[in-house]
Parts: structure tokens; sequence; C-alpha cells
């Protein structure tokens, strides 16, 4: 049977869930660097047996706004008006009311849908009395309970939400449109595994019989680090090694959720991560004990090179995909879209999905039918890089992000960098000065991708703003010699 055939057959529709990390670097998965991971990871391992692992994928940005704006509509977030950096919330939806979702559009298949977990992509909070938009008075500021959101997840295509708006807010629980309390932080991710097991454990008794799409965005191994107080010392390398066990069996709980319902055979789950690691995660420390978070790619979260952004990506889907396999295309988490969609053998709506190329065969052991040229990389600082086969070239002299080094530590190096990722996927050589037709080509295909508003085939699309500066790197100007 093929894949559109067994698409077609709806009442075989698969479950979906969809588990995202935040901060959670490539090699903190054992099974993917068993040579340089040294934390315990045995649920994500378990994964990757029973399933395929994507060795090139990579985040949409490597920060996690916009990762997650990529994640949620298919599109690059810096064709929005964010161009650099994360958002702060108490502030409008950064996806317009009118722009289709993975869980929109997933729900217009029939699907139940579910958000537990971080949102970070901004909405409002109403002043339950005033019923007024409460403004951000300081980075400690939280809604009131009773607050309610007019423009969240639940009016974004989700039929549940239960979780917080990002780290400096994760005080304040939400569930569905409404502040309902405030709790302590450390409490947070013990939460979301019992809300997420507790949805598994009512859509098993879903009489309806309909399939259901559970987006589980954790906020860890983030900050604030945090482990319960049954993880503390568990891992003997400090407390981030710790969270991020905790967080590998908050995958585990969710999978045998899974299993104990009868639900594994027909469900299709996927594990990623927002970006890199985070350096507050004690990098240097965690080198010094042998443990390499980014797998030996060169930087971590927030930067242009592959440790930024190049990520955990695995998918089991029994008997649909081959256990214990590995597949080395490139693709994106901008990819999510066009994949759920050829999963339901429904079209992308159009001017929707502009960046998503579904990686559906793949999981069939077939050659991805991409129609874009390449995956576009975007740093906090706003850089960015054009991977193109085995070339990468960055509009960046340095990291382009917190990394050493930065932009103003690099004004005797080239105004560019091109590496042969085949080659040299530590990024160390730059070719940049050798090789200026392949910098000269990648460059123009960005310039493209970036003008006519998508990086697919399709019906051409507007992008947000008008002006989307390509070289964030001034040159340095000479000094005048009078």
């Amino acid at each position: 049977m093929t894949w559109s055939g067994y698409a077609q057959e709806k009442s075989k529709q698969p479950n979906i869930v969809f588990i995202v990390c935040d901060d959670l670097g490539y090699g903190e998965v054992q099974a993917l660097a068993p040579e340089t991971s040294k934390i315990k990871t045995p649920s994500i391992d378990q994964l990757t047996r029973e399933g395929m692992v994507f060795t090139d994928a990579h985040s949409g940005s490597a920060v996690c706004t916009p990762t997650r704006y990529g994640i949620m509509t298919g599109r690059y977030s810096w064709r929005t008006k964010l161009q650099r950096g994360v958002v702060q919330g108490f502030a409008p939806n950064l996806i317009k009311e009118d722009r289709p979702t993975i869980a929109n559009f997933l729900k217009d298949q029939g699907y139940h849908t579910a958000l537990i977990g971080k949102w970070h992509l901004n909405f409002q909070y109403i002043d339950p009395v005033t019923k007024t938009a409460i403004e951000k008075k300081s980075k400690k500021h939280l809604p009131p309970v009773g607050a309610t959101i007019p423009d969240g997840p639940i009016n974004r295509g989700f039929d549940y939400y239960h979780g917080f708006h990002h780290a400096k807010d994760m005080k304040a629980v939400i569930e569905n449109d409404k502040v309902i309390l405030y709790d302590d932080e450390i409490n947070m991710l013990p939460r979301l595994t019992t809300k997420s097991v507790d949805y598994i454990n009512q859509q098993a008794k879903n009489k309806e019989g309909k399939p259901f799409f559970l987006y589980v965005p954790l906020g860890s191994p983030h900050t604030p680090i945090l482990p319960s107080k049954e993880w503390q010392g568990k891992s003997g390398m400090g407390d981030y090694a710790d969270f991020v066990m905790q967080t590998d069996a908050t995958v585990g709980a969710i999978t045998d959720a899974l299993e104990a319902n009868g639900l594994s055979e027909n469900t299709l789950v996927i594990f990623t991560s927002d970006n890199g690691t985070s350096k507050a995660a004690d990098i240097e420390g965690l080198a010094a004990q042998g443990h390499i978070v980014s797998a030996g790619y060169r930087g971590s979260k927030s930067d242009l090179w592959d440790g930024g952004h190049r990520v955990p990506f695995i998918v089991k889907w029994p008997s649909k995909v081959k256990p214990n396999s590995t597949n080395d295309d490139l693709i994106c988490l901008t990819d999510i879209f066009a994949t759920f969609s050829e999963i339901t053998a429904v079209p992308v709506p159009s001017k929707a999905g502009e960046d998503s190329v579904s990686f559906l065969p793949a999981l069939h052991g077939e050659a991805i039918n991409s129609t874009r040229a390449g995956v576009i990389h975007h740093s906090i600082t706003g850089h960015f890089a054009y991977r193109l086969g085995k070339w990468k070239l960055l509009l960046a002299k340095g990291s382009g992000g917190w990394s050493s080094p930065r932009e103003k530590e690099s004004a005797d190096m080239p105004k560019a960098q091109l590496y042969d990722m085949e080659n040299d996927p530590a990024e160390t050589e730059n070719l940049y000065t050798k090789r200026p037709e392949i910098a000269e080509q990648l460059l123009e295909q960005l310039e493209l991708d970036i003008k006519t508003g998508r990086s697919t085939k399709g019906e051409f699309s507007e992008n947000d703003v008008d002006k989307i500066v390509l070289w964030k790197t001034k040159p340095k100007r000479k000094k005048s010699k009078n």
C-alpha cells in the first residue's frame, strides 16, 4: 500500500505525539553520541532502537521562539517582524490569526489537538477586573490568577492547553485560556509529565474514535535548572545532567502511557529539541567530565555553527518506520507541517507552510521529493547561514551568537564563512576566500528564498516585513587620514 493510500484510510489515521525538548543538544542523547555522551538517557535511546534517527536535522533557529514559530507554521520566523532574539510575552501572538498552524490543520482533519507545555510565541493577558490588556512592568512580572488569554494556543487550533508561556513566566500555570494558579518552577516538569499521561489515558477512552495530536514542548532542560528532589544527584554530574535524566524519564512516561493503553502501534512519535545546548548548562564543566553536549559540532545554543541548531530528531511509527534505522537527509523543523499534510493526504493550505518539505518518504526508506534548494539557518542576533548539499555559507565573521569569537571579536576575519560539511563537520576550515564561486551560488539562492517569500515551490507569499537585512555585521569604516 502506498503512503497516500494508507493516509486515505481515515479510520487508520495515526495519533501523533510530538515531543520538543528545550535546549537539548545533539550530544546529550547517549545513543546518538555514545563515545562523548555521559548522561544516561534510556528512554530516548529506546526510541532510537524502535525508530529512525535523522542525523542532519536542524531547528529553524538557534533559539526558542523562532524555532517554535517554524514548527507551528512551516515558515521561517524571520519572515515576520521577529528578526532576532525571542519574545517576552504580554504582547499579541506572533502567529497571525488567519495563518494556518499544524494544530488547526489537523483539527480540520478530525484530530483532537492538545498542547501541554511551553508556548513562547506571545499572547496577551486580560485583567480579570479591569478587562484590559496587562502590560509587562518588569522581567519578573506575572499575570494575575484569573487573567484570560484572547489569542493563545486555544485560538490557534488547540482544543486543550496546559502549561506556561516561557521560562520567566513559569510560575503562572495556564489551562486553556486562563491563568489558573501559581506553582513553584520545580514542579513544572512533573506537572507536564502527569498532564501528558492523563491526556493519553483520556484519549484511549474516547468512544468517538478520533485520532489525537499531542504536542509536548517541554521547558527542560532549559533554565531554571531544577531537577525534582528524587532526581537530584542521580547523574553524579551536577544539576543539569540530573535535569536531562528527568527529562528523559518524562519521554519514557509518555511512551509507556501509549503502550499501556494499546496505542503504540498506530501512533507516530516524534522527538526533538528546539536548538542546541545553552551555556547555562556549564558546557566546559561537562566537557571536563567527558560529556560533549554538541557531539563535536561547533558552537552551542544561539550560534550559526551547527552546535546551535543541529538537533536530535527521532521518529517512531511501528510497522511504518524501520526500527534502529538512520537517515542522513538534510531536514528542518519547519518540515513538520508538510509531513503532517502528506500523512493525512490533505494539501497544505494556500499561502501556508512556505518553508516546509515533507520527509514522509524518508520514513518509508524512499528519497525526499523536495522543491527546496537548501535550508536557511538563523542565529539569536539575526545572522543568516545557508546550507546547500554539503556546503554551508555563514554571513557572519564569528559565531553569530554567544560563542567566541563574536562579531565584535572578529574584526580581522573574512566577512563570511564557508564550510564543507561533508569533510569538515566541525567547521574548522573556512573556505570562503578559496571557493568564492560556491559562496556566490549559495548567497544567490539565499537571496532568492528571501525575496520570493518562500523556499519551496508554490504560490508567491509576501514576507510580513518589507526589508530583511541579509548582512547583519556592518563593514568596519576606515579611519579618515585627515
